[in-house]
């Protein structure tokens, strides 16, 4: 893939709309330790890195809006060292837990957080590389392969 110093280095990169895209930038620094790499105008967009992935923070308008209403829509998540210290540092910044810290059997803890405008988080950390069949997964062949 052709490097772009303009755009996250990421393969997937999810855009998630704000009202307000600075506040977002500054919770999203202070309640789950995100670092601003890039800004588009004061309020129009945000590239945020964590580890080795990206979000981008976009202003609404035109078709882009914010969650709203009840239920979830979509998650982002997040793959972290230490989702307990993650997730006290969250909770310290006042951010909602949806979920506390839990392990998963197919190897993985985490704890979901809602952030200030209703976009839904998970964190998760690996404990285990558990062979997926060992839960009930289906791993599906490539063709070809």
């Amino acid at each position: 893939m052709r490097q772009n110093r303009s755009i996250p280095n990421s393969t997937i990169i999810p855009v998630l709309t704000y009202p307000d895209v600075r506040a977002a930038v500054a919770w999203l620094e202070a309640a789950f330790g995100f670092t601003e790499r890039l800004r588009t105008g004061e309020s129009h967009r945000s590239q945020l890195s964590v580890g080795d992935g990206a979000v981008i923070v976009a202003d609404d308008g035109a078709e882009r809006r914010p969650p709203a209403g009840a239920g979830v829509t979509h998650s982002v998540m997040v793959r972290v060292d230490d989702v307990d210290a993650h997730c006290t540092r969250a909770r310290a910044a006042g951010v909602r837990i949806v979920m506390d810290p839990t392990d998963f059997e197919f190897g993985e803890r985490q704890y979901s957080a809602e952030d200030l405008a209703g976009h839904r988080w998970t964190f998760s950390q690996t404990l285990a590389d558990v062979d997926p069949e060992a839960w009930g997964g289906i791993v599906v062949p490539r063709p070809g392969s």
